[in-house]
């Protein structure tokens, strides 16, 4: 994947395989977990529980709407444009943003669904191999994006 910056727009230039990859990466959205490890609980906040409540239900809440716009911003074939090389994705600041927020979504919720290993020590299996190719992947994408919006600064 290679992306540019012009004129305020990120181009993210996709192969085909890429592409494909892309859309089954942001088919997983959201990913089952939680990334929040507990934090220790004042003794002097009797309404904690209740607050992490509704931060659970605000973050439900927020994982459902996203849902519904990834499944839009998929079906939208104005997109994405074929190009000779492949497909490029054209994006604004705002959505490259977002876009970095569902795949480091996905990228976490991969790795709690494996366990949360403090190490990179993998038991690869037919089950935890989607979620570390998930959770590769998603980083990937996250790193490409990252670099370009650095060599924005």
């Amino acid at each position: 994947m290679k992306v540019q910056r012009t004129e305020g727009r990120f181009h993210l230039h996709l192969s085909a395989w890429e592409k494909r990859l892309l859309f089954e990466l942001l088919r997983l959205y959201p990913r089952s977990g939680s990334p929040r490890k507990s934090a220790p609980k004042p003794t002097h906040s009797p309404d904690l529980p209740a607050s992490e409540r509704l931060l659970q239900e605000t973050l439900t809440e927020q994982r459902k709407e996203n849902k519904k716009l990834v499944q839009a911003f998929l079906a939208d074939p104005s997109r994405f444009q074929d190009t000779k090389a492949g497909t490029r994705l054209s994006l604004s600041q705002l959505e490259v943003e977002w876009f970095l927020q569902l795949l480091n979504d996905i990228r976490i919720g991969s790795w709690v669904l494996l366990g949360s290993p403090e190490e990179k020590r993998w038991h690869l299996d037919p089950e935890t191999a989607p979620h570390l190719f998930a959770m590769e992947m998603s980083g990937y994408f996250e790193s490409q994006l990252l670099e370009a919006l650095e060599g924005d600064a």
